[in-house]
């Protein structure tokens, strides 16, 4: 027996990396929601997730396609709604 405690292993998958996956997930499919729907709200709402997503799983490529497609949902959508003269908030 030791007096220190075992330490955990820390190469596998944790569970931080799910809920950017999922946070990932959701910006994707709101850059989407985006293009068609409230560009000002939902849009910024989706960047600033896949941000946040981004920022707690900086090793993966899901992450980045987040906010890769959350701004462009955001950008795209800002422009149809412009030339559609829709709501953008």
């Amino acid at each position: 027996m030791s007096a220190q405690p075992e330490s955990l292993p820390t190469d596998g998958p944790r569970p931080l990396y799910a809920v950017a996956g999922y946070l990932s997930a959701a910006a994707i499919f709101g850059g989407i929601v985006a293009l068609f729907y409230y560009p000002g709200r939902i849009g910024l709402a989706a960047i600033v997730i896949s941000l946040v997503a981004a920022g707690m799983n900086p090793t993966r490529k899901f992450s980045g396609l987040g906010v890769v497609v959350a701004a462009s949902g955001w950008f795209f959508g800002t422009i149809i709604a412009i030339l559609l003269d829709r709501p953008l908030f």
